[in-house]
This record gives structure tokens, sequence and C-alpha cells, in this order.
């Protein structure tokens, strides 16, 4: 059954994750999940102790030439620039649908210079259990 209240406003109704506007050092960016704003948090966190140079939310949509129906393009959640210069696009993925898998193995044949990251469900509760008491702001499930 369709709750009315969520197809007029958007909202989701018994959802644990909290789409919304955030600002995270100094960048203001909408995230789909809360686990997907900490890790901008967790990023921001790294950066301010000089473990990356930067990182950015959803800088660049990557196209799959030819490719007429289903995923036809592919948006990483982040770009992080490491020390070094070198550039790695992150995902955060709490679990894997068919689609997803769909677009990463797509940018792998499309993009194959392109570094991917996907943090899933078990390397998130790692950076989790080191980073929720020592990165500001880190959202806990309600």
């Amino acid at each position: 059954m369709v709750n009315k209240q969520s197809v007029i406003d958007g909202s989701q109704p018994q959802t644990r994750w909290k789409a919304g506007w955030r600002e995270i050092g100094g960048k203001r960016n909408y995230y789909r999940s809360a686990w997907e704003s900490n890790y901008a948090r967790y990023l921001e966190w790294l950066k301010s102790l000089g473990e990356i140079r930067d990182w950015k939310h959803e800088p660049c949509t990557f196209w799959f030439p030819g490719i007429k129906r289903g995923c036809v393009s592919y948006l990483p959640d982040f770009l992080v620039i490491e020390r070094n210069g070198e550039e790695a696009y992150h995902e955060v993925k709490g679990w894997m649908d068919a689609r997803s898998a769909t677009k990463i193995k797509r940018m792998a044949k499309y993009h194959p210079a392109v570094r991917l990251v996907v943090i899933d469900a078990r390397q998130y509760r790692l950076i989790k259990a080191q980073a929720e008491r020592l990165v500001p702001g880190w959202e806990t499930a309600a």
C-alpha cells in the first residue's frame, strides 16, 4: 500500500536513512543517506589530518557509449584526491542490487583507467568503529 504522504512530499516513512542537505567541510551537498554523509565527514576528517588532499561529492557523471537501455551512466558518490595527487572515485554501498552491480561492471569496461573503490557494509562498519567518536557530527541511526 502506498503512503499518500510519501507520494506528496517524497518522504520515506519507517526508514532509517536520512537524505537531505548537509554542510560538511564548508561544502553544501545533498546526501542520499546517513552513511553517505558520514563518509563525507570521514573524508573531511582525513583531509584535516593530511591523509588526503581533498574530496568532492558527485562531481562527475561517467557515460557508457553505445548503451541504449538500462544503465547508460554512472555517478559515483565521491572523488577523493590522494596526497600524491592521484584520484579515486568512492562509492558507498550498503547493499548491492542488480542495477548497481551493472554500473560498476560497466565502469570497469568503459572507463578502465578510473579507479573505483566500493565501500560496502563491512567496510563502512570498520570505518564507523574507528571514526564515529572522533569525527565531528557523525550521525547515528535514529
